[in-house]
């Protein structure tokens, strides 16, 4: 495996690993549940089963928070066989929770009842 690249997005962060193993294997990884279970806990997703799926290729799953506020975010795996015989594994992790726009757009003095109540 070589280091991973990172790149970071405004609403998420971008992950991709070169492995050494077949597309195959990876993608059993990601998408049988008892493999995924080791590194991505079903506790972690928002549901089970994934919201999109085109086999073989991209598999992506609704993850939620375990903490208040508990937002909601998209991981999308992306498989690509390599000139090694090996998978680019790209990961791809989005909040998508619409409370962040909120969040995001609500002025630090906006003397809202919350503010004005702390005061």
């Amino acid at each position: 495996m070589s280091e991973a690249q990172v790149s970071e997005q405004e609403s998420g962060i971008e992950l991709e690993f070169d492995l050494g193993d077949p597309p195959q294997k990876v993608w059993r990884a990601v998408t049988i549940p008892e493999l995924r279970e080791r590194w991505l806990p079903k506790e972690s997703l928002a549901d089970p089963d994934a919201i999109s799926v085109t086999p073989g290729e991209q598999v992506r799953y609704r993850l939620r928070d375990d903490t208040p506020p508990f937002l909601e975010s998209i991981v999308t795996f992306t498989l690509t066989p390599n000139a090694d015989g090996g998978t680019c594994l790209r990961i791809v992790h989005e909040l998508t929770d619409a409370r962040l726009d909120e969040m995001t757009r609500a002025p630090a003095n906006s003397n809202s009842p919350l503010l004005m109540l702390a005061a």
